[in-house]
């Protein structure tokens, strides 16, 4: 039987350039102000797959047509990705409450909320310094785009909050927001500062963004679908706050009209009690709910992998095919 995809050879091929990506990163974060590196520096420490800007140093290196080392630009901006996220990631944990991520308590857990917006705006602010030292006003237009549509993703699944009866189209909407843009963003811009052309960029973009979507398609339907361990925060978060994933979509529109009556008054009206989100599982297995996620991850990854088909055939070029069929297997 064939080895299951992995990302291990595109961290293996960008490994030397995402040392000096987080050489960066760890400069970046010194303050004069003890706190900010401190509390920046937990969450950036607890890892996460750095997907992100390793797909900026990929693209970035694909597009130079050097496999061996990325532009130094390149480094910069794979930083400032992973500053955006990270401060959005602070964000979030505010927004939802959060306790756990990665497996470790979350700042706002530790430190309190207003520490962890102040810390995620300094994050912010380091990314587009970052951003400004490429010297390259259409990188800083891309991402500057791309940290807007990251919000109004999120705020466009805070208006879905509650809401079981509401559209695929919407979910996809947030999804491509919240998340999908910024994959885009890091790839796109990555191919720019390699050289690449507007075809090579676009390319870039598609894969990134559909990669991006399959990656939260997998995320959104592990909190009902994965047992307890499997995955960095806490099983059922998605539930207990009411968020609106495509597990719950397939699931309300397949329901009998008791079972609409359950997710009315867990989301709609919020009044959860125990044995609710396994309640929540059964039906969302009762219909494959889980398994017709991963059919839609599945399409987004076909579309990752289409997008960079007429790309030369390289070690890095399979590694990214490799990465991609990843995201629809992962566990965690």
């Amino acid at each position: 039987m064939a080895d299951e995809p992995s990302i291990n050879p595109l961290i293996e091929l960008t490994q030397h350039a995402m040392s000096e990506v987080n050489n960066i990163i760890l400069e970046r974060l010194q303050s004069d102000v003890p706190l900010i590196p401190q509390l920046a520096g937990h969450l950036i420490a607890a890892g996460g797959k750095r997907l992100r800007p390793m797909l900026c140093i990929a693209s970035s290196m694909v597009s130079s047509q050097n496999l061996k080392k990325a532009p130094e630009a390149a480094l910069y901006l794979s930083a400032s990705v992973e500053f955006i996220h990270n401060a959005t990631l602070l964000h979030d944990d505010v927004i939802d409450a959060s306790n756990q991520r990665r497996g470790k308590q979350t700042a706002n857990a530790l430190w309190g909320n207003e520490a962890s917006v102040l810390v995620g705006d300094f994050l912010f602010a380091r990314a587009f310094e970052l951003m400004v030292e490429t010297n390259d006003i259409w990188v800083l237009e891309k991402l500057s785009l791309a940290a807007a549509q990251i919000t109004e993703g999120e705020v466009k699944q805070m208006s879905m909050q509650g809401q079981p009866d509401s559209q695929k189209s919407d979910y996809f909407s947030v999804i491509k927001g919240k998340t999908g843009v910024l994959f885009a963003a890091a790839a796109q811009t990555g191919s720019k500062v390699g050289k690449g052309d507007n075809d090579l960029c676009e390319a870039f973009y598609n894969y990134g963004l559909a990669l991006g979507n399959a990656f939260q398609i997998m995320d959104d339907a592990l909190d009902y679908g994965a047992s307890d361990g499997q995955i960095g925060k806490d099983l059922g978060d998605d539930f207990s706050e009411m968020k609106v994933t495509l597990p719950i979509i397939l699931a309300w529109h397949d329901s009998t009209v008791e079972e609409r009556k359950f997710w009315e008054r867990t989301f709609r009206a919020g009044k959860q009690k125990e044995g609710d989100f396994q309640k929540a599982k059964e039906i969302i297995a009762k219909y494959n709910c889980i398994e017709r996620a991963l059919d839609y991850a599945k399409v987004e990854v076909e579309k990752a992998i289409n997008s960079i088909s007429g790309i030369p055939s390289s070690s890095l070029k399979d590694a990214l095919v490799e990465a991609a069929k990843f995201a629809c297997l992962r566990d965690n």
